[in-house]
């Protein structure tokens, strides 16, 4: 089991957005997160990145605790940034720096990890020539080895997309994170995003993805959990939740997206 979340709950002054939010997965699955707005799936992806402090519950990879609310020494900030290097995360919006090239922003934060060794001062050029020879690499395997000097203002939607899952592959991350991935894009762009998505599955990259492509979620992923109100009502196989449910909230979901 690589990844375990146990009874996350998180709430914002008196609202309650996670409820206790269990599941489980296996290295290499791919997952997707299926739910209305306001179910909870941003923020559950947040607290699993320690972008947000979940107030209860446990976090677990490969067996070993990474997270425990009950336990102080769990959330110390600096041991919560090297646990943050376990997971990718790829934002709705890209996030991108500006005033950096292609190749710039995903070589960034190789480049600052790398001045944190012991052996940085003397091996600085060896070490970035590698960070470099990585970027480019992942670069085309998203297809934009042509773009390396680019800058984001010169980049479609698709392209700033990929560059985004770029970036957060270049700290080779345990598992990767979709935050409804095409939900910024133009539709004629989608296609191009969930290629590369469909592509790094190939390549048994253990991924959670929150996202509303219900088409997609059944061809990519192993399993599919369907979050309501903070909390996940069903799980199981892509056949089990999106084509033969037996639960009404989601039967209705999947009704409405299925009419957009």
């Amino acid at each position: 089991m690589i990844l375990e979340i146990k009874d996350l709950y998180k709430s914002f002054g008196r609202t309650d957005v996670l409820k206790g939010v269990s599941f489980s997965m296996e290295e290499g699955e791919v997952l997707s997160i299926l739910g209305s707005s306001g179910s909870g799936k941003t923020t559950l992806l947040r607290c699993i990145n320690f972008l947000e402090r979940a107030d209860k519950g446990q976090i677990l990879l490969d067996g070993e605790l990474l997270f425990d609310a009950a336990e102080e020494k769990t959330a110390k900030a600096k041991e919560i940034r090297k646990k943050q290097l376990n997971f990718g995360l790829v934002f709705q919006d890209f996030n991108l720096f500006p005033q950096y090239s292609v190749i710039e922003n995903v070589m960034l934060a190789p480049k600052l990890l790398a001045k944190e060794a012991p052996d940085f001062k003397t091996n600085k050029n060896h070490i970035y020539e590698e960070i470099r020879h990585n970027a480019e690499d992942i670069l085309d395997r998203v297809g934009l080895s042509e773009k390396l000097d680019n800058y984001p203002c010169k980049l479609s939607g698709g392209q700033k997309q990929r560059v985004s899952i770029a970036r957060a592959l270049a700290l080779k991350p345990r598992i990767l994170f979709f935050d409804e991935p095409t939900s910024a894009l133009d539709p004629e762009l989608t296609g191009e995003i969930l290629k590369v998505i469909r592509s790094l599955a190939a390549q048994n990259i253990t991924m959670v993805i929150v996202t509303h492509e219900i088409d997609f979620a059944y061809s990519v992923s192993d399993k599919i959990i369907f979050m309501s109100d903070g909390v996940v009502i069903e799980s199981g196989t892509p056949d089990e939740v999106i084509n033969n449910s037996s639960n009404e909230r989601t039967k209705m979901f999947l009704q409405k997206l299925s009419e957009k």
